[in-house]
């Protein structure tokens, strides 16, 4: 059965992570809607590891339209929610907009899919005391902050929160989160 998707994002959001379930999602026959602060172009970037670097890289990423803007999201338009990572959840999280948006979809128990640094907009949506997440290893102890419990793992499914470590979770992920999809 189609459903529509939400996708929370913006400007330096992780290309792949971004691109990976939104044509994903479509090619299972869902319809999906790129949300950002505001409805315009966005920049994306790409991380990459390289050796003798103690973090990942940066490049600038593709570009992309955003469909509508976070503030005109009803939330209660959409089945589930997508939370991508990158640099954008660094800001995001403190947008009221997007904590109402996520804080929605956790208060309807409706899926949720959240990779790499998007667990840091669950935890200021304070959506994850008891919840278990995974998230870019390194924002472990941001998921412990937040109440959650950290778990480093590709496809960590808790109940219809699906979360991940970063873009090479990708097909683990995705595959988790349509199934929970599927159920919902």
């Amino acid at each position: 059965m189609s459903k529509k998707i939400l996708i929370l994002t913006g400007d330096a959001a992780e290309t792949l992570e971004v691109f990976y379930p939104y044509h994903r999602l479509q090619e299972a026959g869902h319809e999906v809607h790129i949300g950002a602060p505001e409805k315009r172009r966005l920049q994306f970037v790409v991380h990459d590891f390289v050796d003798g670097f103690d973090t990942y890289t940066e490049k600038p990423g593709h570009t992309w339209e955003a469909d509508v803007a976070l503030a005109d999201v009803d939330p209660a338009d959409y089945d589930a929610l997508v939370v991508p990572g990158g640099r954008a959840p660094e800001y995001l999280r403190n947008n009221p907009e997007a904590q109402r948006i996520v804080q929605h979809f956790f208060a309807q128990d409706a899926p949720v899919a959240a990779t790499c640094h998007g667990p840091l907009i669950l935890a200021a949506a304070g959506v994850l005391p008891g919840r278990t997440s995974s998230a870019y290893p390194e924002l472990a102890i941001d998921v412990e902050t937040a109440g959650g419990v950290f778990e480093d793992g590709g496809a960590v499914v808790d109940g219809k929160l699906v979360t991940a470590r970063a873009w090479p979770d990708n097909g683990t992920w995705m595959k988790a989160f349509l199934a929970v999809l599927d159920a919902a």
